[in-house]
């Protein structure tokens, strides 16, 4: 079969097949990269800045439709409550982030046991790669201006430390600083005092801001666009099959080409009039038999003489 694939028309088939295949595997490429594609998402108001009292509210659970909202606030920070959280990264370094409590004015107070007269937010002030560098937060009244983000989980059996949290967890840090507190904390990105921004990004110094960006939106299967896929490389299979199911129906051709030959040369043609060789003649049935020559006693008496002395 290989001498029949390597005519050339099967060659030239052959890469036509190819050409052909690679077409189809590059759509499947591309319909595989349309079934997880991320559509543009719709313009959001995440990046509109909004004060903090109207988008969260003390006390309840954190909505994900508020996830990433950029808040306002206005009010002051405590020194004496400021935690590191470890294993931080910016720009692939380790280091660690600098959480620092920060009291909202006018915020709504929360009722009963354990309750306290001011409510409280962590801020999550910037970055420093060396725990020494951590400066306590600016004093005075400070307009905050920052990407709201839900609380972290705590990691659990694990003691960070005086002075350190295990994450940016609001129920962990609610317990070492016995505040009430709001159920996400914000991520700064400005802090004004009296119009000058001493934040971290404007401050410079050790102390890195975050520069926390929107989460990407989910990605979604399109299970329609990866069936397509799908699809293209069963064609791109079927155009090498059909190029080899041809060269096969030709090998059979040859195969077949060749038996009719060699079956013509061991049983020539028949002579016309020949019955076979070693067969006897036999005499057709309708041949004429000759008539058999009468018998004395079938013969006929002979007339009587007609000797003219005998006649009266």
């Amino acid at each position: 079969m290989l001498k029949t694939a390597l005519k050339p028309r099967w060659i030239a088939g052959l890469v036509f097949a190819i050409a052909i295949s690679g077409v189809f595997v590059l759509l499947s490429q591309w319909q595989f990269g349309r079934s997880t594609q991320v559509e543009a998402p719709v313009p959001t108001a995440t990046e509109d800045v909004r004060p903090l009292t109207s988008v969260l509210q003390p006390g309840n659970f954190f909505p994900g439709s508020v996830a990433d909202q950029m808040v306002s606030a206005t009010g002051r920070y405590d020194p004496q409550k400021q935690v590191l959280v470890a294993d931080r990264l910016n720009d692939g370094a380790k280091g660690y982030w600098i959480v620092s409590a920060f009291a909202v004015t006018d915020a709504p107070v929360l009722k009963g046991s354990g309750a306290t007269p001011q409510t409280w937010i962590p801020v999550a002030r910037g970055w420093v790669a060396d725990p020494a560098d951590a400066a306590a937060p600016p004093s005075g009244t400070i307009k905050l201006t920052g990407r709201l983000l839900p609380s972290e989980s705590p990691v659990g059996h694990t003691d960070p430390g005086a002075g350190r949290a295990s994450a940016v967890s609001v129920a962990e840090l609610i317990n070492d600083w016995n505040v009430s507190s709001y159920p996400g904390f914000v991520a700064a990105k400005t802090e004004l005092v009296g119009g000058t921004d001493v934040g971290a990004e404007s401050a410079g110094g050790p102390v890195k801001p975050l520069r926390i960006g929107p989460q990407p939106p989910a990605q979604q299967v399109n299970w329609l666009n990866l069936f397509y896929s799908v699809e293209w490389v069963v064609f791109a299979g079927f155009a090498l099959f059909i190029w080899w199911r041809l060269v096969k129906d030709d090998y059979r051709r040859d195969l077949e080409d060749a038996h009719d030959e060699e079956m013509a040369r061991q049983d020539p043609a028949t002579p016309e009039g020949d019955h076979g060789a070693g067969q006897p003649a036999t005499e057709d049935s309708t041949a004429e038999v000759p008539a058999e020559a009468p018998t004395a006693e079938t013969q006929l008496p002979a007339p009587y003489p007609t000797d003219p002395r005998v006649q009266s």
